[in-house]
């Protein structure tokens, strides 16, 4: 899938943004999901991610609320891949994911951040206020591209609190790696636990969605006993 960003003039955006405002002038809290869907996900791991994904769209339309606010946008890296632009649930079905590819985590960092960058303008630019944008990324593999340009950028938007990186491993993964693009330590998933991490991920968002902007939130933590992750 090509992004459709790209499909249409920049005023036509600018105008579908300001009437999806419009209608909805909710405070957004934005979530990029930055996905690896390289060959080594393929079999199970693949089909679990795509039904971690279907529950947490399925929990936050289930919340009113998170439903008007939250808002979702997903890059996959295998190759990089722009699937679903920022939008809130009710806008869109989450899209079945298939394994192919490499993984071109760098690349994809950096194309996740220039969506993000957009996205705030658009908010900014239609009077819309917004929680400090999470940026979660999966993945169960090592960068087989230059990733220290994204790792500076991660540093950079954390430490001008642009937004927050989460970084989880699945078994494979480059936790290494991880460490040097994250400022928080990353999670090791344990087994295959999509729909577990997916549902506190919800269930996350769901809380900052009901606060207000700016306030401080205390979120469970996955690496409790019977928590979904370990320490990476």
């Amino acid at each position: 899938m090509t992004d459709p960003y790209q499909q249409v003039p920049f005023t036509k955006i600018m105008r579908y943004d300001a009437a999806i405002f419009a209608e909805n002038p909710e405070p957004r809290c934005p979530c990029l999901l930055l996905l690896d869907t390289s060959w080594s996900m393929q079999g199970r791991p693949i089909a679990e991610l795509n039904a971690g994904l279907k529950l947490f769209f399925m929990e936050l339309m289930a919340d009113p609320l998170a439903a008007k606010r939250v808002e979702v946008a997903i890059v996959t890296f295998g190759p990089v891949e722009v699937v679903a632009e920022f939008e809130t649930p009710d806008l869109f079905s989450p899209p079945v994911l298939s394994a192919s590819g490499e993984t071109p985590l760098g690349s994809a960092i950096e194309r996740a951040l220039e969506l993000l960058r957009a996205r705030k303008s658009s908010y900014r630019e239609n009077g819309v206020e917004y929680y400090r944008p999470w940026v979660f990324l999966l993945t169960d593999g090592g960068p087989t591209d230059k990733w220290q340009l994204a790792a500076d950028e991660i540093k950079q938007g954390e430490s001008t609190k642009q937004f927050q990186f989460f970084a989880v491993g699945v078994d494979g993964a480059n936790f290494d790696v991880l460490r040097k693009l994250s400022v928080r330590e990353p999670i090791r998933l344990s087994g295959l636990r999509f729909k577990d991490l997916f549902s506190w991920l919800s269930s996350s968002l769901r809380t900052v969605s009901h606060s207000q902007v700016g306030d401080q939130i205390k979120l469970a933590n996955p690496t409790e006993p019977n928590g979904w992750g370990t320490v990476g």
